[in-house]
């Protein structure tokens, strides 16, 4: 059965935003564009995300694979009124070499690879 599906896929086709938690050393936060996520669209319960930088989030991920994602739409109607949120759960890896890097690449000159999430589980916020 998918993770992503129902109301977590309509908030993830509407998100504009996307916020990345990874814990390694430390905890570190960072964000992209749910256009990115939608753009790439790569398979059943798992997101792939074009890499820029991201170096504190690659070497948490070596360290610890799990990861959060919040996303949010106030264009999907939340229990208590406009707007709802998702937290996805899952594990991830940054990919430079390889076919979905390539792919990423070529749709986005400036990423030097993909962040690839397995996405485990899913919950509504609002």
């Amino acid at each position: 059965m998918a993770v992503i599906e129902g109301i977590v896929k309509e908030v993830l086709n509407k998100t504009e935003w996307v916020a990345i938690v990874t814990s390694g050393k430390t905890s570190h936060l960072v964000g992209t564009w749910g256009d990115y996520i939608r753009v790439l669209n790569i398979g059943e319960d798992i997101i792939v995300i074009p890499a820029g930088h991201y170096e504190k989030t690659e070497e948490n991920l070596r360290i610890n694979n799990k990861l959060q994602l919040l996303i949010a739409s106030i264009g999907v109607k939340g229990n208590h009124g406009p707007g709802q949120g998702c937290i996805l759960e899952g594990e991830g890896r940054i990919e430079t070499d390889g076919e979905i890097a390539e792919k990423v690449r070529d749709i986005f000159a400036w990423a030097r690879g993909a962040l690839i999430i397995q996405v485990k589980a899913a919950k509504t916020q609002l």
